[in-house]
């Protein structure tokens, strides 16, 4: 099986006391077993290998994570559906999905309204929609973002690879651009190893071919 290649490392990952999404494998913050130290300590060490990835080495990263808040677990159901009903308000009428899962709520950002074919560089016309994506981000703001890249079949292994890398990292840099902390950003390129569709046809492959966005919560246990 071919590694997947992680841009940067989130906190829901490196913190003792995980739990695993069933869906795609990922490790997150158990509510169970994290306290509000510990998902700022995470953070802290997602902001660092951010910072790699984007060319920040002084450890600013590090320290922006480090003030990454928790919720309380009681008050997780309610703020992350608050957060689900302004997100679909504001990409209401677009192609883009809102679903929730859990706690998670996902967006899904079909490649040819993000961008044009075989190119990193976010469509014009999508600027808006992000941006106002990036204002309930910095509203709600005890959560990780997580944004996967995904390519078809089409091309190379390795070709599809980088582009679902760099086309995760455009997002992910254009949404800290709007003044989302870097620390709570992470991008992933799966390349074509987690379709959704069978790429034996077009509409099988428009469907692969696409940006996903994980809103996960903080948990304290508190």
């Amino acid at each position: 099986m071919r590694k997947l290649t992680i841009l940067s490392m989130a906190a829901a990952s490196i913190v003792a006391g995980c739990s695993t999404n069933p869906y795609t494998g990922e490790r997150r913050i158990s509510r169970a077993g994290t306290s509000a130290a510990g998902g700022a300590a995470a953070g802290a060490a997602a902001g660092a290998v951010l910072g790699e990835v984007i060319g920040d080495r002084a450890g600013k990263g590090a320290a922006i994570g480090a003030g990454v808040g928790a919720l309380a677990g009681l008050g997780i159901g309610a703020y992350q559906e608050r957060q689900l009903s302004k997100l679909r308000e504001q990409l209401a009428g677009t192609d883009v999905s809102v679903t929730k899962d859990g706690d998670n709520i996902f967006l899904n950002m079909p490649s040819d309204v993000t961008f044009k074919v075989n190119q990193a560089d976010i469509r014009p016309a999508f600027y808006d929609k992000l941006n106002s994506v990036a204002l309930i981000f910095k509203e709600y703001d005890k959560t990780t973002v997580t944004i996967r890249g995904h390519a078809d079949a089409t091309g190379s292994d390795s070709y599809n690879q980088q582009l679902s890398e760099r086309r995760a990292l455009s997002v992910s840099r254009y949404i800290a651009s709007q003044g989302v902390g870097p620390a709570r950003l992470r991008a992933i390129g799966f390349g074509e190893t987690a379709p959704i569709a069978d790429n034996a046809t077009e509409a099988g492959r428009a469907a692969n071919r696409r940006v996903e966005i994980v809103i996960d919560p903080v948990e304290s246990q508190f």
